[in-house]
């Protein structure tokens, strides 16, 4: 393994650093973010390898049991590991395993309630032909990355992860441009014309950085900038590992299949180049035109003197796995005694004479009796300690079941805002914390999108032209009645009429 860090020319990144963030920290940052993905997802996993050890008549095993006592499962997971990392117990056998996952509900529920309407981004250029020109230019960006969906995608990965970091690559037809040449495929576009600069900007790719993958290199004196962006990954090729053919015949006459051919893949930007290794070497290299890294950081929700954000998922861990814990524990309990049972002595010859509806026995010994037993008793405090760990789950989410939807009491009227605003208070708080956070990176990407494509000679813009707001729609019910009633107060305040009609949801020519 060989870096060669002297096209950054100013020797602050350390080779030995740099291997210490792949050999020590990548490893332990995977196996921590795999765990919240896996809690938040709850992929099922074929019964093999430990899992053909266990006495379940399921054919797939979850994610989340990795979370439950041995005494449940009868499998001893390690600490970093997952469900291939089980060890069978001999003197315990798997009883009855139950998994509610909570947590997924929750997240989704909380991006519908951040970006499940999507956001507009509004330019705030004193001239009315730029503004529409610069939002359309953003538009165009957004809508070439998968428009509303690029939105709840950065939310799903900020909710489960803590945070998510957006990297803003141009296309080649853009690099190309500070390099003095002219893009290939747009001669029937003139350089001046307001079409070549949408044409361009939806080349832009707003490529989202998954946690697993990111290992920046931040400021020692402050945390929150950026020196170096790393990220390092196995990527999967469309071919197999290469090997001997009798091997291959050695190895699947086994019953071992043959592997997809992975590649580890290290990329190093800096604010003055960038840098791609394949297996630890050098493929490609160049200049970074733009002068800074164009790598945006988005925290889920602020946490301070830390370069992550807060975890959704993290936080409900203990009380998913206490959760998933009880409700097996009640499983068992149901599976012996949810069926009645008989005991009969002094009767003969009724080995072969089932229990049925209508069926009498009868005997001439005196002494014959029938014992009963069995059947499912009440359990009140299991059933209570139950409801208050979701009760605890809903505490630190903010998400009740009200708020997806379900109703199980009656609510009362709840056909004015204000009762909705109450009933969801805790929703709506966590919402706009996060709203702030996301409308900031948002914002961000706007910026660096508008001062690459100034650098390029694409569209010239100054840096308060740059400058977006976020606006957000109201994630519940509204009454037309009553925003056209706002929206007629605001313009008699002196609003003006492009913004009542843009926070009304109409397209502003």
């Amino acid at each position: 393994m060989a870096f060669d860090f002297q096209i950054f020319g100013d020797g602050q990144l350390k080779e030995d650093f740099v291997r210490w963030l792949i050999d020590e920290r990548w490893p332990e940052n995977h196996a921590h973010f795999l765990r919240l993905w896996e809690y938040y997802q709850n992929p099922t996993a074929p019964v093999g390898g430990t899992a053909k050890l266990s006495e379940s008549a399921r054919t797939y095993m979850q994610a989340q049991e990795v979370g439950l006592p041995s005494r449940i499962t009868g499998v001893v997971y390690s600490a970093d590991g997952g469900l291939e990392t089980g060890e069978k117990l001999s003197d315990i056998r798997r009883k009855e395993v139950v998994i509610e996952n909570d947590i997924t509900w929750r997240i989704n529920v909380m991006v519908d309630f951040l970006f499940g309407k999507g956001v507009k981004l509004v330019s705030r250029s004193s001239d009315a032909q730029r503004r529409r020109e610069i939002e359309q230019i953003l538009k165009a960006v957004v809508d070439a990355n998968g428009g509303y969906g690029f939105y709840q995608d950065m939310a799903v990965l900020g909710s489960v992860y803590g945070f998510v970091d957006c990297l803003v690559r141009p296309s080649q037809a853009i690099l190309s441009r500070f390099a003095g040449q002219t893009p290939a495929g747009t001669s029937r576009l003139t350089s001046d014309s307001f079409q070549y600069t949408l044409h361009q900007a939806a080349t832009i790719d707003l490529e989202l950085i998954e946690a697993p993958r990111a290992l920046p290199v931040l400021d020692e004196n402050d945390y929150r900038r950026i020196q170096y962006y790393i990220q390092h990954f196995h990527q999967a090729q469309n071919e197999i590992s290469r090997q001997d053919n009798f091997v291959m015949r050695l190895v699947r006459n086994k019953g071992i299949s043959v592997r997809r051919k992975t590649t580890a893949v290290t990329e190093v930007i800096g604010a003055t180049a960038w840098q791609r290794y394949e297996n630890f070497e050098l493929v490609s290299q160049s200049v970074n035109p733009f002068g800074f890294v164009p790598v945006v950081h988005i925290q889920n929700l602020a946490q301070p003197y830390f370069y992550e954000g807060l975890s959704d998922v993290e936080q409900l861990l203990g009380l998913q796995d206490e959760l998933n814990t009880r409700l097996s524990d009640r499983a068992s309990r149901l599976t012996f005694q949810s069926f009645k049972m008989y005991l009969l002595k002094g009767l003969e010859g009724l080995q072969d004479k089932p229990v049925a509806p209508g069926r009498m026995w009868c005997t001439d010994n005196l002494d014959a009796t029938i014992e009963e037993f069995g059947g499912d008793g009440a359990s009140p405090s299991e059933s209570e300690h139950i409801s208050e760990i979701r009760e605890a789950m809903d505490k630190i989410s903010g998400v009740t079941p009200v708020v997806a939807g379900v109703l199980k009491n009656k609510l009362g009227n709840l056909t004015s805002g204000m009762a909705l605003k109450m009933t969801f208070m805790g929703m709506l708080t966590k919402t706009a914390r996060k709203q702030f956070c996301y409308s900031q990176g948002v914002k961000c990407i706007g910026r660096m999108i508008l001062e690459i494509l100034d650098r390029a000679g694409i569209y010239a813009t100054s840096p308060e032209e740059r400058e977006v707001d976020i606006v957000f729609p109201n994630p519940l019910p509204e009454d037309e009645s009553e925003k056209l009633q706002q929206a007629k107060l605001k313009l008699e305040l002196g609003v003006t009429s492009d913004k009542v009609l843009k926070e009304l949801g109409y397209d502003v020519k």
